[in-house]
């Protein structure tokens, strides 16, 4: 129990002499404005926030990202092909193709695919 106890202390020892001799030896860094600033997308925080915005940058991001979650949903439905029931796996992804299909004609009759409108 008391070597432990010395290993303890030896190694929590070299810790701290470790911790200052970084801080020593550290770069120090003078913050000013702009770097202190958080830097979101490209705008300038400091300005005005209502900034003209790309609709066509927004619907090309909720497509990406509906279409990543699709991805991340069909990957269960192939790997579960030969562990489940073959009736109720037809169904269910039958099923998932035909709402994501029907999501898809929504989309294009809405023009969100449409880049130049």
């Amino acid at each position: 129990m008391n070597l432990v106890m010395m290993m303890l202390m030896f190694i929590c020892m070299i810790l701290m002499m470790m911790m200052i001799i970084i801080t020593l030896i550290s770069k120090k860094t003078i913050t000013d404005n702009q770097k202190a600033t958080p830097f979101e997308c490209g705008f300038n925080p400091m300005s005005y926030s209502r900034l003209p915005f790309s609709i066509h940058f927004f619907a090309i991001a909720v497509i990406f990202l509906i279409f990543d979650i699709e991805i991340i949903m069909i990957m269960p439905i192939i790997l579960t092909f030969k562990t489940s029931l073959i009736k109720y796996w037809m169904l269910t992804t039958i099923l998932f193709i035909i709402i994501l299909v029907v999501g898809l004609i929504h989309e294009w009759m809405n023009g969100m695919i449409n880049w130049t409108h």
